[in-house]
C-alpha cells in the first residue's frame, strides 16, 4: 500500500505537495520490492572470501601430503606451485562463467544452464549434503583442538569437549550469518587478516634462515618417478587450493561483479599460491624432510625450534585460520542451498530472504547438517571418498565454458578467456581425477554410490513425471513455520 504524506495538504497552490505524496509512494514501492540477496560486498570483502576459504588448517598443520608422495623438497615445491597455476587458470575460466551467468551457486548454476536440471541436481546433491556439511565439520574439529591445545598440553584434548566446542564455533558462526551478511563478511575480513599475519611471520622467519645458510634441505634427491604417486601429490596439492571458487557463489551480493569478481580471484590466487610457496620454503629451511613427514603439526614444530615463546601462540592463529574457514564455508555453501531451492531442487523454504537480506533458512539448513556429521566418528573418509567427485564437479564447470561458446554464442561475455585454457584445465583434471581412481578403487567406489544416491531424489521428489504426489501440504506447513522462526519472505524475482 501506497504511503500518503497527511502533513501535506492537496491544493493547487501547493503543487510540491504533490511531489512529495508521489516521492513517499515511490519510496514505500521500492521498499515492497526489497528482499532479495544485495550486492554489499566490496573488493577487499571478496579477496578476504576467497584468501579465507582457501587457507583453513592444512598449510598450519601437517603438509606431508605433497612431499611423501614426492619424495623430495624441490620437487614438492614443483607441486605446490603448479597446483597454483593450475588453480587460476580454473579462476580465470570461472571469471567468464560468472560474469557471463551472474546467478548465485556457481558451478550448480553453470551446470543448469548448460547441460540440464538432472546434472545440476547430481551436482547440488553432493556439494550439499556431503562435501560442503562433512568440511565444515573437519574445520569446526580442527578449530576446537587447537583451542583446547594449550589447556591439555600433554595430550590430545577430550572428544567430547573438541566435538562440543566445535558445535558452538558452528553455532555462533551461524548467528553471524543469519544477522547481517555485512557482519560475516567482517568475520572473514579480520579472521583472514590474523591467518595471514601467522603466515607472515613464519615467512620471515624462514627469509632469515635462508639469509643464513640454511638451504641443505633443498634438493630433488629422492624424487620419485611414479606416475601414480605423483598424481596423488597434485591431489594432495590442489585440496590445498580448494575454495578459490568460492566467491561465485555469492556473486549477487558482491558489488560491480564484472569489474571485481576478477580482479578478486587474480588477486586472492596469487597471493594464495605465494604464501603456500614461501612457507613451505620456511618449513624446509628449518625442519628435516623426515621431521615433516613425523610431525603431526610442522607449524607448531617449526615454532618450537626457532622461538619458544611462539609456539605457546600457534594455536591461537590456527584455531583463528579455521574459525575464518568455517565462516567461509557456511558464508558460501548457504548460497549454494539458496540457488537450488530458486531452481525448485531444493525445499522453497530455503528461497526465503529474512529482513535483514540474509538467506537465514539456507543458513540453518548448512548448520544443521553440519551439526549431523560432528556425530559421524570418521568424517575424513567421507572426504576422500568424494574428493575425486569434487574436481569432476568443477571439470564438468569448466566443460560448460566451450559448451555455451557453442551453443549459446551470443550470450554477453565480458569476459572472454582463450578456448586454450578451459581445454588444458579439462585435460588436467581428468588425469588428476583418473589416476588416483585407479589407485584406490574401494574408495571411488563408495564415492560413486554416494552420487548414484541423487538419482532416486530426483526421480521421487523432483522430476514431474515420477515424483511423489501429495507432499505439497505438508511441505508448505513447513515453509510457513520456518517463515515465522526466521521472520523471512520469498524474495521478489527481478
Amino acid at each position: 500500500m501506497n504511503k500518503i504524506n497527511i502533513n501535506c495538504p492537496r491544493s493547487p497552490k501547493n503543487a510540491n505537495c504533490e511531489d512529495e505524496n508521489d516521492k513517499e509512494a515511490l519510496k514505500s514501492e521500492a521498499e515492497e520490492e526489497k528482499g532479495g540477496l544485495e550486492a554489499k560486498m566490496s573488493l577487499l570483502n571478496g579477496i578476504t572470501v576467497i584468501v579465507g576459504s582457501i587457507i583453513g588448517s592444512g598449510i598450519f598443520v601437517s603438509p606431508t601430503g605433497v612431499l611423501k608422495y614426492t619424495g623430495s623438497v624441490n620437487a614438492s615445491l614443483l607441486v605446490w606451485i603448479i597446483s597454483g597455476v593450475f588453480s587460476m587458470v580454473g579462476a580465470y575460466c570461472y571469471a567468464e562463467l560468472g560474469t557471463m551467468i551472474r546467478l548465485s551457486g556457481a558451478d550448480y548454476a553453470y551446470i543448469m544452464t548448460t547441460f540440464g536440471p538432472f546434472a545440476a541436481f547430481i551436482r547440488l546433491w553432493i556439494e550439499c549434503m556431503i562435501v560442503r556439511p562433512c568440511s565444515q565439520a573437519i574445520v569446526a574439529l580442527t578449530f576446537s583442538v587447537y583451542v583446547l591445545k594449550p589447556v591439555f598440553p600433554e595430550c590430545d584434548p577430550p572428544n567430547e569437549a573438541t566435538r562440543l566446542l566445535a558445535a558452538c564455533c558452528i553455532l555462533l558462526l551461524t548467528f553471524v550469518n543469519c544477522w547481517s551478511v555485512r557482519a560475516a563478511t567482517r568475520v572473514q575480513d579480520w579472521f583472514t587478516y590474523a591467518k595471514l599475519l601467522a603466515l607472515f611471520i613464519i615467512i620471515a622467519a624462514g627469509i632469515y634462515q635462508l639469509t643464513q645458510g640454511h638451504v641443505e634441505h633443498f634438493t630433488f634427491e629422492g624424487t620419485t618417478d611414479d606416475v601414480t604417486s605423483i598424481a596423488l601429490s597434485f591431489y594432495s596439492g590442489l585440496f590445498a587450493y580448494n575454495g578459490w571458487n568460492y566467491l561465485n557463489f555469492i556473486i549477487e551480493e558482491l558489488k560491480d561483479p564484472v569489474r571485481n569478481l576478477p580482479r578478486a580471484i587474480a588477486i586472492s590466487c596469487t597471493l594464495v599460491t605465494i604464501v603456500y610457496t614461501f612457507t613451505n620454503v620456511a618449513f624446509f629451511s628449518t625442519l628435516s624432510p623426515t621431521e615433516v613427514l613425523g610431525s603431526p603439526a610442522v607449524a607448531v614444530t617449526f615454532a618450537e625450534r626457532l622461538f619458544d615463546w611462539f609456539a605457546l601462540a600457534l594455536p591461537v592463529f590456527v584455531a583463528a585460520s579455521t574459525f575464518g574457514a568455517v565462516n567461509g564455508v557456511l558464508l558460501t555453501s548457504s548460497r549454494l542451498f539458496y540457488a537450488g531451492a530458486a531452481q525448485g531442487q531444493m525445499p522453497a523454504m530455503l528461497t526465503m530472504v529474512s529482513a535483514r537480506a540474509t538467506p537465514a533458512p539456507a543458513v540453518l539448513a548448512v548448520a544443521l547438517l553440519s551439526l549431523l556429521y560432528l556425530t559421524v566418528s570418521d568424517i575424513q573418509a567421507l572426504i576422500n571418498y568424494v574428493g575425486f567427485a569434487t574436481w569432476l564437479s568443477i571439470g564438468a564447470a569448466v566443460l560448460c565454458l566451450p559448451v555455451l561458446r557453442y551453443t549459446q554464442p551470443n550470450l554477453e561475455r565480458p569476459i572472454r578467456v582463450n578456448l586454450f585454457f578451459p581445454i588444458l584445465y579439462i585435460i588436467c583434471t581428468i588425469l588428476v581425477v583418473a589416476v588416483p581412481a585407479v589407485a584406490s578403487p574401494a574408495e571411488t567406489g563408495v564415492g560413486c554410490l554416494m552420487i548414484l544416491t541423487a538419482v532416486p531424489v530426483y526421480l521421487l521428489l523432483i522430476e514431474p513425471r515420477t515424483k511423489i504426489t501429495g507432499l505439497g501440504s505438508l511441505t508448505d506447513a513447513a515453509t510457513r513455520l520456518i517463515q515465522k522462526l526466521t521472520l523471512s519472505v520469498r524474495p521478489k524475482t527481478k
